[in-house]
């Protein structure tokens, strides 16, 4: 299910930055006293009362400036309102309304989206007389907070939920069909990978990066599986999303994660591996995907009879928290090694659906207990009692100790080594959880 995108925007300096902090849960955007802090839109996974969303904060609105690095905050701003389902404005209630404000407001009646009105800076009782002028901007009742010290944000929040759209049934597809998920830099060879594996034309493939524009759903079936390829347009890093083209390419690549079961992770082996492959890889792997890595354009390789050797090392050295994943090398020009995808792509997403029985499971625990003693903190050692398997898709673990606080990340590590030597789990990360049994 794709969830729904709530976009945070307003004149500069009103407080848009620590809001999005707090509703993120974490200090992901730069907050400085001064306006122009923030100049492209930032992501976030956001959740109010069981209900996830996407969060995007932007560079604050200053209208009718003819600065370059104005003109781009207002634009970066004005595709994060094209994309969202729900806007809050924020406005500054110490200051009240501005010239500013209202040339926000006005464009956010054109945009004929659903507008909660935020009046920051609120921080004491004595200070809510200041909402009542905010009536005149025409976007209801307004919300008194507090950004800084988290007052008021939850019924915000509670504002903002409530214009969600209906939430999606179930999907259209089969449960048995595997749907893929093809994600990468621009113009790695995404597309190109999709009509190889297709054997038809169904993408439009071409060397300007940024071509494809949304995710495009393909389904298709190949010895009696059913598939469906999702492919995406190219995630630049944040500061290079610039091009209007490219309004949604990070957020529909993360929303067509959503709603995969695997993930083909291309990589451009003419280019190498950059610090976005890993970014990208990170979304799918904090996604619970199941992951391939597709080291693509392989025939523009200089090779000699260790360079997919030396390649290999390289993908496991950079993406050292994928050890799971399996690596092909392709190129989706002559169409080397293309066929070997599937099923691979069929392997993994098995794996990442294995339900391993409770006997079967607890006794591997039982075994790497003996093997290695588990950790101990001022004389305490913990005990692992009981273990289950409680979800798949991917596989969780929940682990039943006396301590939950003892357990030490490197013992987990250890602990889902051996897992993996007994049960396979190729290609899909394993969650383990930990309950305190009383």
């Amino acid at each position: 299910m794709s969830y729904p995108v709530v976009a945070i925007v307003g004149r500069p300096n009103v407080g848009k930055s620590t809001l999005f902090n707090r509703i993120a849960g974490e200090r992901i955007s730069i907050v400085e006293d001064q306006p122009g802090i923030t100049r492209d839109r930032i992501y976030s996974r956001g959740d109010w009362n069981g209900r996830p969303f996407h969060l995007i904060d932007t560079g604050g609105l200053e209208m009718g400036g003819k600065d370059e690095m104005l003109d781009h905050i207002r634009h970066q701003a004005e595709l994060a309102i094209e994309e969202a389902d729900v806007i809050i404005m924020l406005v500054n209630g110490s200051e009240g309304i501005t010239a500013a404000d209202e040339e926000v407001a006005h464009m956010l009646y054109r945009s004929k989206k659903h507008v909660v009105l935020g009046v920051n800076k609120i921080d004491h009782p004595k200070h809510v007389e200041a909402l009542y002028e905010f009536y005149s901007l025409g976007f209801g009742d307004p919300i008194a907070v507090s950004a800084e010290h988290g007052s008021g944000t939850g019924d915000l929040l509670d504002e903002v939920v409530a214009l969600f759209p209906e939430e999606e049934g179930e999907e259209e597809y089969d449960a048995d069909t595997i749907r893929v998920c093809v994600i990468g830099r621009p113009n790695a060879g995404k597309s190109s990978l999709v009509n190889t594996i297709l054997g038809e034309e169904r993408v439009i493939v071409s060397s300007v990066a940024g071509t494809t524009r949304d995710a495009i759903d393909t389904p298709f079936t190949r010895d009696g599986q059913e598939y469906v390829l999702i492919d995406t347009a190219g995630i630049r890093k944040r500061g290079k999303v610039y091009e209007s083209t490219e309004k949604y390419s990070v957020l529909r690549a993360l929303k067509a994660l959503e709603r995969a079961d695997v993930a083909l992770i291309v990589i451009d082996g003419e280019r190498g591996i950059a610090e976005q492959d890993k970014r990208i890889a990170g979304y799918a792997h904090e996604g619970g995907r199941a992951c391939i890595f597709v080291v693509n354009k392989w025939d523009a390789v200089e090779k000699d009879e260790s360079t997919m050797r030396r390649m290999e090392e390289e993908v496991r050295d950079h993406f050292h928290f994928m050890k799971y994943a399996p690596i092909l090398f392709t190129s989706a020009k002559t169409g080397q090694r293309v066929h070997k995808v599937l099923p691979v792509v069929q392997q993994v997403a098995e794996q990442h659906a294995l339900r391993v029985s409770t006997s079967a499971l607890n006794d591997v625990i039982q075994h790497a207990l003996i093997a290695t003693q588990p950790p101990s903190d001022k004389g305490k050692r913990l005990r692992i009692q009981y273990a289950t398997q409680v979800s798949v898709k991917p596989p969780l673990i929940l682990l039943f100790v006396n301590d939950p606080e003892i357990m030490h990340f490197s013992y987990m590590r250890y602990l889902e080594n051996r897992l993996r030597e007994a049960f396979g789990f190729v290609g899909t990360p394993v969650r383990i959880g930990l309950r305190k049994k009383s």
